[in-house]
């Protein structure tokens, strides 16, 4: 048995595996798979139009009747700086011209739209049951907005500031990032992203803070993860590496082999391909450029001067330039379809917690 289900009767899951919602790595396959097999398959939405995010959660409906999460960014987008686009253009020119690229053609736009009025009429019209957001909370209207069509709302919190933050302004369940985490830092309060605690000293200090359940995200792959989680206090966990291993994943070739090859001493916080910071595999601009580096723009907009340079790298076979999302526990990861991964991981971690209250 789970030692607590406050996040399975509030979400009404079969079991407290939250797959995290990865943007560009995973659409409705997965988050429909992951529902499927009692726990919440999630639908990242920031790259996504209307139309698009209307199929999409048709296309879950179409496969499960059970819960699904729909994730939105709620960064404030930033306003054009010429001159600091420039300066990272400069400091990328001699790759550019290494891959025989015009390093004045102009960059293409990235997209990662915030939250907005439209996006909520969308979810009061299809009414999700859960409506998840990374980057804070939008503004309170909003928010009450999707509180009032009946969703449960969830956000990452990756300090215990953030956390009181998030139950504050009425979280129904807060996700407590931990340093470990692969893909995005949910931070917004505090950008001193180094001064953070990782998911076992986290978790059970968010626990203490607030009164909702706490979600541990950040280095859980397996079901040791899982149990641990449950013993620092948590209601369920989130999980995005595991998930990227499995055949729903989106993700290309190359960051599958890197995912099948990397230690756990091969992943670094990195904002070169964002403007955030963000956790991946070591690669060569990562390296050579980061993997923190101050010339990088503005979230989102670094991503658009290094969108040739991938295309480029990845047609000759390289990696280079690619994005390669991953948490430190990657090597625990394995190539099995997203709803087995779901079943496996609650079965284990129930063993693993049978185990640890004495019973077997």
């Amino acid at each position: 048995m789970w030692p607590d289900n406050r996040l399975r009767d509030l979400l009404g899951l079969d079991v407290p595996i939250v797959q995290a919602p990865m943007a560009g790595a995973n659409g409705s396959a997965m988050a429909a798979a992951v529902s499927a097999a009692g726990g919440l398959g999630s639908l990242p939405c920031a790259a996504l139009d209307g139309d698009k995010i209307r199929a999409e959660i048709g296309v879950i409906r179409q496969q499960t009747g059970k819960p699904i999460n729909v994730n939105f960014f709620t960064h404030t987008p930033p306003d054009p700086d010429l001159a600091a686009d420039a300066v990272w253009r400069d400091r990328l020119r001699d790759y550019y011209l290494e891959h025989g690229l015009d390093p004045e053609a102009k960059a293409p736009a990235v997209n990662r739209a915030p939250f907005d009025a439209a996006t909520c009429e969308i979810v009061e019209d299809l009414k999700p049951k859960i409506v998840s957001f990374h980057f804070g909370l939008p503004e309170t209207a909003l928010l009450e907005r999707v509180k009032a069509s009946g969703c449960k709302v969830l956000s990452s919190a990756t300090t215990v500031a953030e956390a009181e933050w998030l139950a504050a302004r009425g979280c129904d369940a807060i996700i407590a990032q931990g340093y470990e985490a692969g893909g995005n830092r949910g931070i917004f309060l505090n950008e001193d992203v180094f001064a953070q605690a990782g998911t076992m000293a986290l978790v059970p200090q968010v626990v203490d803070a607030v009164d909702v359940p706490v979600i541990a995200a950040g280095g859980i792959a397996d079901g040791r993860g899982i149990a641990a989680a449950f013993a620092l206090g948590a209601s369920g966990v989130q999980i995005g590496t595991a998930y990227l291993f499995t055949p729903e994943s989106l993700i290309s070739d190359l960051h599958r082999e890197a995912l099948r090859n990397v230690r756990d001493d091969q992943t670094a916080l990195t904002n070169v391909f964002s403007g955030r910071p963000a956790r991946g595999i070591l690669n060569r601009v990562m390296r050579e450029v980061g993997p923190i580096s101050e010339s990088a723009p503005a979230f989102p907009t670094a991503g658009g001067a290094l969108a040739p340079l991938k295309e480029a790298a990845e047609a000759q076979g390289s990696d280079d330039f690619t994005p390669l999302w991953s948490g430190q526990a990657a090597p625990l990861g394995r190539e099995i379809g997203a709803g087995e991964l779901t079943r496996t991981l609650a079965a284990e971690a129930l063993d693993h917690i049978e185990k640890m209250s004495g019973r077997n």
